[in-house]
């Protein structure tokens, strides 16, 4: 199969990972890091994550529907946590994160 068939999945993956590293970088200059932390550490890892699937994708990986569903985990942890503080950065990565965990779950189903 040809990675041409998940143009929008890798945009999607790309976005959130730009996302998360945008936030990651904005929740470190925040005045009470310390209540960031677990934003922190799960941007880290959800950004690792959709790079790491974009380029598998990219690829023509078989492992297609592993990564979706790991990376939709991921998403969905890291948008949760996000939508909890009020920080324009953690909303818009919330977004992103939850747009991202969606068309990961459309390649399981």
């Amino acid at each position: 199969m040809s990675h041409k068939q998940y143009q929008n999945v890798i945009k999607v993956l790309h976005e959130c990972m730009e996302a998360c590293n945008h936030c990651f970088t904005s929740c470190l200059q925040e005045d009470h890091v310390k209540d960031m932390a677990e934003c922190i550490r799960l941007d880290r890892e959800c950004a690792d994550i959709c790079a790491s699937f974009e380029q598998a994708l990219t690829r023509d990986t078989p492992f297609v529907r592993e990564y979706a569903q790991l990376c939709a985990k991921a998403c969905r942890q890291c948008g949760d946590e996000c939508a909890k503080h009020n920080h324009d950065h953690c909303q818009k990565c919330a977004e992103a994160c939850r747009k991202c965990a969606d068309e990961c779950e459309k390649l399981v189903s």
